[in-house]
């Protein structure tokens, strides 16, 4: 006497989505045919017949029953896990490499790489580079970090994050930075501009002018940048910049300048130039960094561009 199989009972929202899966020509070949299987399998048809109109084999049709029976229409989108094959590379020898990896250091060397730790634990490159692309590990990649000690860290980071998110109003904010020590280069010869089917050219060599510097103000409003080039780096230089600023802008508006510790900002002459009753107008008020910052301003993104003949 042959296995009567287990009815079938579908709801209206499974029916309407296996349906939608057997009709489908987007849906994976195998989705389909498992959609087919059980709904004939919910119109009372027999396995045998299923797996004759359908071409598959009678264990087959059987099998997606019971993985319906038991998982509904999410057991029948993607198979079973399978067990795979027996990894090659035993558990404790990967646990040996990662181990050497974080806490040992190689002779001779400042890090690991693929081709000595392959060496070292007697397995091929290949295995190594997994094993560290599946811990996450890269001993050739280093972080850096900087901790401040600015005994007023707190009130320069509300001072210089508060005028970036909430300026004052009938101002303009002004992050500022320096690049000293440019080199002046100019090719030996003039080059030829672009025309169609040619690129531009220019000569291979060049001849040097010395070193310049520049001083560059970024408009955190508008992104304008204000830029100048001096031969020096000096007190004197810098308030010409800042005189340059004061040409520059409107002078209804007060200006805030966001800078970093360089000795050339905070000279005597510089604070005396820029106190209250100075003959500058409108008011500028100084914004400093914390000390022994790593972060740059804005407007070192600029510096490039700004100099760029």
């Amino acid at each position: 006497m042959s296995r009567i199989a287990a009815p079938i009972l579908l709801s209206d929202q499974e029916r309407t989505t296996l349906q939608t899966w057997a009709r489908a020509r987007s849906q994976a070949q195998r989705v389909v045919q498992r959609a087919q299987i059980i709904l004939l399998a919910a119109d009372g048809v027999e396995s045998q017949v299923t797996a004759q109109r359908l071409r598959v084999s009678r264990p087959t049709v059987q099998l997606w029953r019971e993985r319906f029976l038991a998982l509904r229409t999410e057991g029948s989108q993607k198979d079973a896990p399978r067990p795979g094959r027996l990894p090659a590379i035993p558990d404790h020898k990967v646990a040996a490499i990662v181990e050497a990896t974080l806490h040992r250091q190689p002779p001779n060397a400042t890090h690991w790489s693929t081709r000595l730790m392959a060496k070292t634990q007697g397995v091929s490159e290949a295995t190594v580079r997994r094993i560290w692309k599946r811990h996450g590990l890269k001993p050739h990649r280093i972080s850096t970090f900087k901790v401040s000690r600015d005994p007023q860290f707190v009130q320069k980071l509300i001072d210089v994050v508060g005028l970036y998110l909430n300026p004052p109003d009938k101002a303009l904010v002004f992050c500022m930075d320096e690049k000293s020590q440019i080199q002046a280069l100019d090719r030996t010869q003039p080059g030829l501009p672009l025309k169609p089917g040619r690129c531009g050219t220019m000569t291979h060599d060049y001849k040097r002018h010395g070193t310049t510097t520049l001083f560059a103000a970024l408009n955190t409003l508008d992104g304008k940048v204000i830029g100048d080039c001096v031969p020096q780096h000096r007190h004197q230089e810098f308030i010409r910049f800042l005189k340059h600023i004061d040409q520059e802008t409107p002078r209804e508006f007060e200006l805030h300048l966001i800078m970093d510790n360089y000795a050339t900002h905070k000279h005597p002459t510089v604070k005396r130039w820029r106190a209250p009753q100075s003959a500058f107008s409108p008011a500028l008020y100084a914004h400093f960094f914390v000390l022994a910052e790593l972060g740059r301003t804005l407007v070192s993104r600029s510096d490039t561009a700004t100099a760029a003949p």
